[in-house]
């Protein structure tokens, strides 16, 4: 009898180790609340209350790539104003680049582009301070347990550029900055008990199990995954190498000189994670 329970456990957990998922490939849905996100009550009124995107995690269980779905070829409602006004141009977290992250190397690498020319901006991956719970719900069949933590909430800034004079010629004002009291938001994840990979959208991850729902200071920002495949192509998990190699620091310099010298469009900037 002792032997048959012996074999039976042996068994069970060899099953279960078989069947933990360590590589797969997920689909998210990011929610962002304008009007919880802008505190200037003139803004919240050009736009509708939330902006949805697309974005696809792929990952194994030390390498992730995430970026975003590129939208169809519609007028964006945030990039307001036209040839006689304002324009603004709002840009959030990653959209720009995909997000490489390799957790053995401890190293992250963001791609983006800035004056026709290419950039990869490395940095370290940094510890997150979770706070695990024994609460579970079901998100897309998987088991999912609560993680909380809190960070400090980013700045926010905005840089208006009017349109117009002779010959077309652009004219800008003077970016104005409206810094946001400091203070603490709380983070909650949800992370997948057996999806064991430490990644989760944008810079979120190194919890137990894959992400699949985050809410961002109370609904300002959600994530949730909409689809999860068990399988990724491994070409699409290759480390970027063409472009420049900076520091965070050393592109927001770049960045800023050349909104300053060239009068780039406006934007309105989130912080990062």
């Amino acid at each position: 009898m002792l032997k048959v329970l012996l074999s039976f456990t042996c068994l069970s957990g060899f099953l279960l180790a078989n069947a933990q998922q360590k590589e797969g490939t997920i689909v998210f849905e990011r929610k962002i609340n304008m009007h919880k996100t802008i505190p200037d009550e003139q803004m919240r009124a050009m736009m509708p209350e939330f902006r949805t995107s697309k974005h696809v995690l792929l990952f194994s269980d030390s390498v992730s790539v995430y970026k975003v779905i590129p939208e169809d070829e519609a007028p964006d409602p945030f990039a307001s104003g036209g040839g006689g006004g304002g324009r603004m141009i709002m840009r959030f977290g990653n959209d720009g680049g995909d997000l490489y992250k390799n957790f053995g190397q401890s190293k992250s690498i963001l791609t983006s582009e800035l004056g026709g020319k290419n950039f990869l901006i490395v940095d370290s991956i940094k510890p997150q301070p979770w706070k695990l719970s024994m609460e579970t719900k079901q998100i897309l069949g998987q088991t999912c347990h609560k993680a909380t933590r809190k960070m400090p909430a980013p700045q926010m800034g905005m840089r208006v550029m009017t349109m117009g004079g002779p010959g077309g010629a652009t004219t800008k004002d003077t970016t104005v900055q409206k810094p946001v009291a400091p203070k603490e938001m709380e983070i909650v994840a949800w992370f997948a008990d057996n999806i064991i990979s430490p990644v989760g959208p944008e810079n979120y991850g190194q919890l137990p199990g894959v992400i699949l729902e985050l809410d961002i200071d109370n609904g300002k920002t959600v994530y949730t995954a909409k689809e999860i495949k068990t399988t990724v192509e491994v070409k699409e998990l290759k480390e970027p190498k063409k472009g420049k190699v900076v520091t965070q620091e050393e592109y927001r310099k770049l960045m800023m000189q050349m909104m300053q010298n060239q009068g780039g469009p406006s934007m309105f900037r989130r912080g990062d994670n």
